[in-house]
């Protein structure tokens, strides 16, 4: 079951109905997310977007898993509907993007939460299948989605672009494919920022550091690993005291940079890692 995001309230306590994102509609892609304790990063910030005042569509391969979020997000009286689809598969893109102009009339945030590096390996040992898997699934959903998200904004003159890198980018990790992909991210919305500046379009970029989220820790777990020592390791490697960071780190990171309080930022990389970067030289 995943944490409900409470209603936000004023000064008198009393339940707040204005939202930093009243008006918006956005894209979550990866909204569902896989079983576990804890909150994934796209459920997480699909609830955040909606408790603001966004409509959501929410995405994911596993369909039930985006209307989960959804339901949820329609339970606690916001607005939202949800849609299974393939990111690597551009018609997929396409099609969501126009059932959620269909459906809301308009296109603000698009928060591309999809990622993988199942079986990543070194240079040495990396197979074609590998490759090919974590690359298409990394990169080719924010490509495809963008491309067809685009015109849109660039119609109303404004919208944003909040896509899910890592760390891993500009950290030393024994992950080929899953590194090059997350810095190929990066570098792919420096170019999605600087070539739509000009029709008031943004584009960041988020780098989680090590979360404790289901996709983070489950798969370990599956394989064998002791749970809690796999915690108590992660924890032990993050610099600011607390430990691992939580999906709704990432998801208060992505309500910041969609909402007009960062209307000045654009083509940024944003590490939300309790400091691990800052370790870096």
């Amino acid at each position: 079951m995943s944490e409900r995001v409470p209603p936000r309230r004023g000064a008198d306590g009393a339940p707040d109905h204005t939202g930093r994102l009243d008006g918006k509609v956005a894209i979550v892609c990866g909204a569902g997310q896989t079983p576990g304790a804890t909150i994934g990063n796209g459920r997480a910030t699909a609830l955040r977007f909606a408790a603001e005042g966004a409509r959501v569509m929410c995405v994911d391969l596993a369909e039930d898993r985006a209307r989960a979020t959804a339901e949820e997000i329609v339970a606690a009286g916001g607005h939202a509907i949800a849609v299974g689809a393939d990111v690597t598969r551009e018609r997929d893109c396409a099609s969501f993007v126009a059932d959620t102009v269909a459906a809301f009339g308009r296109l603000d945030i698009v928060h591309n939460n999809v990622g993988i590096g199942t079986h990543d390996v070194g240079p040495a040992h990396m197979t074609e299948e590998i490759w090919d898997s974590i690359l298409d699934t990394n990169l080719k959903g924010v490509v495809f989605a963008t491309k067809h998200a685009l015109p849109v904004m660039r119609a109303q003159e404004s919208g944003c672009f909040i896509n899910i890198s890592s760390v891993a980018a500009v950290c030393s990790v024994g992950l080929a494919a899953y590194k090059t992909s997350k810095a190929a991210l990066n570098a792919f919305t420096h170019s999605v920022a600087m070539g739509n500046a000009k029709y008031g379009i943004r584009a960041n970029v988020i780098m989680p550091g090590l979360m404790e989220t289901p996709m983070a820790i489950e798969g370990f777990v599956a394989a064998g690993r002791d749970r809690d020592a796999l915690i108590d390791q992660r924890n032990a490697a993050v610099p600011l005291k607390g430990g691992m960071g939580s999906a709704h780190d990432i998801a208060n990171a992505a309500l910041f940079l969609a909402s007009d309080e960062a209307r000045f930022i654009t083509g940024v990389d944003l590490p939300v890692d309790g400091g691990q970067c800052a370790r870096i030289g």
